[in-house]
C-alpha cells in the first residue's frame, strides 16, 4: 500500500517495538529516566525518515504517520492499526467485577435519540453509568474500510474519571463495552487511575489526544499510539481572591456558583500497540508528570489541564493547555514546545477571556487544535460567559503559536434551547475532525450537559466555505 505522511511524528523501529512489547507484556511501566524516548531531530538519507537519537540509550524513531493517498491529511485521518494482542498492565482484569459489576459480554448500545446526541452515558452499573467527556476522535482509513475510534472519560458512582475505547464505522453509531477491555479487539474501560501514591494521577483521569505513529519500516500492526491525558490527585486547592467565575478542576456537572472545587492536574503521556492497553511514561517531574504547574504568580500556578499536541514538523510539536490564571480572574491556554514529545518549553498564553459581554469574557479553555489540509491552524475552545454558561467557539492562527484570531463574534455552538435538551445547560470539550474529499467539512465533537446533569457526547457539522456554521447532527442526509 502507497502512503502519504499525514501527522509527521516519531515511531518505533523493530528493536524498540520488541523492547515496547515486552514492557507491555510484563506489565511494567516505562520509567523515562531509565527507558527515555527523548527524540533529537538530526537528517536521514531518506526523505521520509528522521534518525533520532538519545545519549541515555540507543532507541531510534523514524518520522512519518502513513495513511492511504489523496485521503485526508489532517491529524484526524489514520491508516488503520490491526491491533496486536497485549495485556492491560493499568487494570487488573480481577478488578472489572469490582469496576462495573457485570461481564464484559454486556455491551449497551449507544443512544442516539436526541439532536446532536451520538453516544449517551454508559448502562447501570457500568464503567461509565454516571457520567462521561473528554471526547478525543480519530477516523482509520484503509483501502477496506473507515473505522472511527473514540477514546472518552467515564466515572460510575464507585470510581473516579478512568479511560474508554468505543468504536465505529460512521462516527456516529458506537459500539462500547461495560467493563474492562480484554483483548485487543474488545471495547470498554482501558486505563485507571495510578496505584502509585506518590503520582500525580490517582484520582482521575481523562484522556486529551492521541497522536499515531507508524512507518514503512515498520508494518503498520507494529504503529503505536501515544495518549496524552490529564491526571489529578487528591490536593484540593485553595483559589485565591474573590473569582466572578466557579473554578472546578476536574469540570463535573456544569454546576455554576461561588463554590470552587479545584484538584491539582498535570499532564502525562502514555503509549500502547492497540489503542487499549497501556503502559505509562513517567517524566521528570517527581510525580511522573510531564512538566509542572507553574511558580509563584504565573498563570499557570493552580493546575495543568487538557494538553493537545499537534505536529509542526520534524523536532517541533505543540502543546496547547489550559488553567486558570488567578491575576485575570480567567481562564486561559498557553502553549509549551517539544522537540521529542517528551521534554516541554512553556511559551506562555496564547489566548484569553474576551469583552466584556461576550461569550467568552470569563475565559478560554480545552482547546482542539487541528492543522488545516491547506495550511493554517484552527482552534474549537470552550469559552466562559460572565453568567457561567459555556459554549464553543473557533479561531485560527497562520503559525500554530501565538497569533490567533476569533473566527467569529460570538460562539458557534451553545447550549440547546428546546425539549430534548440533553445539552441546554453545558456545552464544551470540543474535538475538530476535518473530512476528507472535495467539500469543505468539518465534525464537532462535544460533551454536552443537561439542566438536570446529565452528560453526553454530541456531534455538530460544518459544511461550506463559512467554518463558523454548526447545526447539530440530525441524520445522515448530512
Amino acid at each position: 500500500m502507497s502512503a502519504v505522511a499525514v501527522s509527521g511524528f516519531q515511531t518505533l523501529n523493530a528493536l524498540t517495538s520488541r523492547k515496547i512489547t515486552n514492557n507491555l507484556s510484563s506489565n511494567n511501566k516505562v520509567n523515562i529516566s531509565s527507558h527515555c524516548l527523548s527524540l533529537i531531530s538530526t537528517s536521514f538519507s531518506h526523505p521520509n525518515y528522521l534518525q533520532i537519537q538519545n545519549p541515555r540509550n540507543d532507541f531510534r524513531f523514524i518520522n512519518r504517520c502513513s495513511i492511504k493517498p489523496d485521503i485526508d491529511s489532517s491529524d484526524n485521518a489514520i491508516e488503520k492499526n490491526n491491533s496486536i494482542d497485549g495485556t492491560d498492565l493499568d487494570i487488573d482484569s480481577n478488578e472489572q467485577k469490582k469496576l462495573t459489576g457485570l461481564s464484559q459480554n454486556e455491551k449497551p448500545i449507544s443512544s442516539i435519540s436526541s439532536r446532536g446526541l451520538v453516544f449517551d452515558m454508559g448502562i447501570e452499573n457500568s464503567w461509565d453509568s454516571q457520567e462521561i467527556g473528554s471526547p478525543v476522535v480519530k477516523r482509520f482509513l484503509s483501502d477496506e474500510e473507515e473505522r472511527w475510534y473514540m477514546w472518552y472519560h467515564g466515572r460510575n458512582s464507585s470510581n473516579g474519571d478512568t479511560v474508554g475505547l468505543a468504536v465505529s464505522s460512521n462516527g456516529v453509531h458506537w459500539e462500547r463495552g461495560s467493563g474492562v477491555v480484554q483483548s485487543s479487539s474488545d471495547v470498554g474501560c482501558v486505563m485507571n487511575c495510578s496505584q502509585d501514591w506518590w503520582a500525580f494521577d490517582t484520582e482521575s483521569i481523562r484522556p486529551s489526544e492521541i497522536v499515531i505513529m507508524s512507518s514503512s519500516k515498520v508494518r503498520v500492526s507494529s504503529a503505536v499510539y501515544w495518549l496524552y491525558f490529564t491526571g489529578f490527585n487528591a490536593e484540593r486547592l485553595e483559589v485565591p481572591g474573590t473569582q466572578k467565575v466557579r473554578v472546578e478542576n476536574p469540570e463535573r456537572n456544569g454546576e455554576v456558583g461561588a463554590v470552587n472545587d479545584v484538584f491539582r492536574s498535570l499532564p502525562g503521556l502514555a503509549i500502547s500497540q492497540d489503542g487499549r492497553h497501556w503502559a505509562r511514561i513517567e517524566g521528570e517531574h517527581h510525580s511522573g508528570a510531564l512538566f509542572d504547574v507553574g511558580a509563584g504568580n504565573e498563570w499557570d500556578s493552580l493546575f495543568i489541564a487538557e494538553p493537545k499536541v499537534v505536529f509542526h514538523k520534524s523536532g517541533d510539536l505543540r502543546m496547547y493547555y489550559h488553567s486558570f490564571d488567578v491575576e485575570s480572574g480567567k481562564f486561559a491556554i498557553g502553549i509549551a514546545r517539544s522537540r521529542d514529545g517528551m521534554k516541554w518549553v512553556k511559551l506562555g498564553k496564547i489566548m484569553s477571556g474576551g469583552i466584556e459581554g461576550s461569550f467568552d469574557e470569563l475565559g478560554v479553555k480545552s482547546a482542539s487544535v487541528v492543522r488545516k489540509r491547506n495550511g493554517g491552524y484552527l482552534m474549537a475552545y470552550e469559552g466562559v460567559a460572565a453568567n457561567g454558561e459555556k459554549s464553543i467557539g473557533l479561531a485560527e492562527s497562520s503559525d500554530g503559536l501565538k497569533d490567533w484570531n476569533k473566527c467569529a463574534r460570538g460562539a458557534v455552538l451553545k447550549p440547546s434551547v428546546g425539549e430534548d435538551g440533553w445539552d441546554d445547560k453545558v456545552v464544551g470539550h470540543p474535538c475538530l475532525v476535518q473530512m476528507d474529499g472535495d467539500a469543505d467539512e468539518w465534525r464537532l465533537y462535544y460533551r454536552g450537559i443537561s439542566s438536570g446533569g446529565r452528560s453526553g457526547i454530541g456531534m455538530a457539522i460544518s459544511q461550506g466555505n463559512d467554518i463558523t456554521s454548526f447545526r447539530r447532527w440530525t441524520g445522515f442526509h448530512l
